[in-house]
This record gives C-alpha cells, sequence and structure tokens, in this order.
C-alpha cells in the first residue's frame, strides 16, 4: 500500500479532473504489476496496472491508494476490470468521496465472493487525497503559494539570487506538480520570469500560466510569452491597442468586475478552476500573498529561507508576512527541511 500511495504522490497535479490513484498488484508475495492514473486521468490505474501485468493475474491481490471507482464515466468501472480479471483479494487506502463511487465497491466485491479490506495506510491516504477532496467540495483549485526570502526576510535584490541551486529545483518540482502558475502582472514586469519547469525531462508539463494585470500594464517582450503555451490574463480596465497585440500573441483574456476597486479574486479563481487548473501554485510578490493570506485563499505554503542577509542590498522585507503565515496555519501541519544551506518551511 505504501508503494501504491508513493506511485499516486508522484502524479499529484498532472492526472486533470480524476484523482491521482497507485496500484500494485502481488501474487505468491511479488509484486507482478504496477499502475498509475494516466496524465490526462485515463486510464485508470488499476486499469494501467492489469494491463501492465506480463504474468498470470488470476487468483492475485490488488493494493490500492483510492477506493476503485464502480461507475460508468468516460472510461468502465474498474471494479469490473477487477472482477474479470479473476482478483481474489482487494486492498484500499480510502473510500472515494466521489458520490458515483463512495462505499459502493466494498459491497459489490463481497458480493462476487472477493476479500475486500480497506482503510490501510488511511491516514496517509487521507493526506494523499487532501486536495482532490477539496477540489470536489469546493468551486476554487486547490492553492499552493510559494516565497522565497533573505535570511533578514527580504524578497527582492538586484545583486545576487537570494536562494541555492537546490531551492530553484525544487521550486521547478512545485511546478511540475501544479497545472496552473499565478503572478500578477507587477511581478511579471519587474522578475521577467519564465515561469516553466526546467527540471531535464519534465519541461512538457510546464504549469499553464495565469497574470492578474487590472490594467493591461504587461510588458509584451517578456520571456513567459516566447515558449508557454497557454496564457491567461485577467484584467478589468481596456487598453485596446494592448489587448489587440495580446490577442494575436495567443493569450487568452479575460474581463474581470472590481469588488472593493480591486480584481474580484472570488470569480478569478472560479474561472480558473473552469479552465480545469485544479492545482494553482501562487508565485506572488508581498502584496498577491499577503492578499491571499487575509482571504484564506491557501491551502498549502512554501517558504524558502535562504541563509544569507542581504541588508542594505535587500528590498521589500516580509517579516510581517511570515508572520501572518504562522497565523494563518496555527496548530496545522509545519515541516522544515534544510536544502543545503537553504531552509524549506513546509505549511498545510
Amino acid at each position: 500500500m505504501k508503494l501504491a500511495i508513493n506511485l499516486a504522490k508522484k502524479r499529484i497535479g498532472l492526472t486533470g479532473t480524476n484523482p491521482s490513484v497507485g496500484c500494485v498488484i502481488v501474487k505468491n508475495d511479488t509484486v507482478i504489476s504496477t499502475g498509475q492514473t494516466g496524465l490526462k486521468g485515463y486510464p485508470h490505474a488499476e486499469v494501467d496496472a492489469i494491463n501492465n501485468c506480463k504474468e498470470n493475474i488470476s487468483g492475485s491481490s490488488i493494493y490500492v491508494s483510492l477506493e476503485p471507482c464502480s461507475h460508468y464515466g468516460k472510461t468502465p468501472p474498474c471494479t469490473n476490470a477487477i472482477i474479470r480479471a479473476k482478483i481474489k483479494k482487494v486492498f484500499y487506502g480510502m473510500d472515494d468521496i466521489d458520490k458515483r463511487s463512495a462505499n459502493k465497491s466494498y459491497d459489490l466485491f463481497k458480493k462476487k465472493k472477493i476479500k475486500v479490506k480497506r482503510n490501510i495506510l488511511k491516514n496517509d491516504a487521507i493526506d494523499l487525497y487532501r486536495s482532490y477532496k477539496h477540489n470536489k467540495i469546493h468551486g476554487y483549485p486547490y492553492i499552493v503559494g510559494k516565497i522565497a526570502c533573505s535570511r533578514d526576510f527580504y524578497i527582492t535584490t538586484k545583486k545576487r539570487k537570494i536562494t541555492n541551486d537546490q531551492s530553484h529545483k525544487v521550486s521547478h518540482i512545485l511546478r511540475y506538480h501544479n497545472n496552473g502558475i499565478l503572478i500578477s502582472s507587477k511581478t511579471a514586469n519587474y522578475d521577467n520570469p519564465q515561469l516553466n519547469c526546467r527540471i531535464p525531462g519534465l519541461e512538457n508539463y510546464s504549469p499553464a500560466v495565469i497574470i492578474i494585470d487590472k490594467n493591461l500594464s504587461i510588458k509584451v517582450n517578456l520571456n513567459l510569452f516566447i515558449n508557454q503555451k497557454k496564457i491567461y490574463i485577467f484584467y478589468n480596465k481596456e487598453n485596446i491597442k494592448k489587448y489587440k497585440i495580446l490577442r494575436k500573441m495567443g493569450v487568452n483574456l479575460i474581463k474581470v468586475d472590481l469588488k472593493n476597486n480591486i480584481m474580484n479574486f472570488d470569480k478569478i479563481l472560479k474561472k480558473i478552476k473552469e479552465k480545469q487548473i485544479n492545482h494553482l501554485l501562487v508565485e506572488g510578490g508581498k502584496i498577491l500573498t499577503n492578499y491571499f493570506l487575509s482571504n484564506n485563499f491557501f491551502n498549502e505554503f512554501y517558504l524558502f529561507k535562504s541563509s544569507v542577509n542581504l541588508k542594505k542590498l535587500g528590498k521589500n522585507n516580509i517579516l510581517a508576512t511570515i508572520n501572518k503565515l504562522g497565523k494563518h496555519f496555527k496548530n496545522k501541519q509545519k515541516i522544515s527541511t534544510y536544502l543545503s544551506k537553504d531552509e524549506l518551511i513546509h505549511y498545510k
């Protein structure tokens, strides 16, 4: 089951609207096949593992991180595939929360004389499907925040990189595991980021780019316009010349009303989820991060803290923001990891 859960973790954020599931098939105490949910959500992990199996699968045991689906959707039920394969025992991590399948597999397998046991490593499974549950219940995507600062809490400097290469690689892994990345036009214009995933072999899994740009003030010669396939800009104020240029560049422009003289993020986040962006990484600056904290939008947060003091070279001190982080995630999980001399603090 631990292997099944780890297989599922590998594809969190990469399986479209379907949950990421891991599957392991065992016979005579030997793993004879494994499977994962496909990158677009299909095939399902159980079908993938059954199709991958080169051994005689009859009489085997199957371990699945989530209750196998028992309803017809874009594919037939996984329960049908398991029954047809003459698998003898089924183990899964937790019941599905999708009403079409929730708690139905257990009774179905019992009727078919297949031994079944659920809630194996249940707490691990609950943690794994935190974002899946959120996406089923809420109208917003699952939102992960990320920011990097110096030891003395500055987030910008012209003289050097703030964090080290290991921190940068972890940042790119975060991009890989989220299918959307959101920043403000102010940050885009100042930092001129690429906003893609630059881990070798994962370049094709860069997230869609979402930019908050109230007045359409974004520069049109930025790095992010070079290689990105999907770019959405949410704006409010008309700028016909800029609008035409951006449209010609293939940018999706979405006009949003103001709420209390700022962009209406309730509507923005709902629109983002409508685009099937269920996992959203916010790489905001100080203002955007504070706004998301104040409105309780973050489900998780990654704070990269360098060992370097910038002193007079630093700008935009975020000590007050970090204090807000502590209050927002109070009594929740907080994990510190060291990436060489950098500290990574993960709140969830």
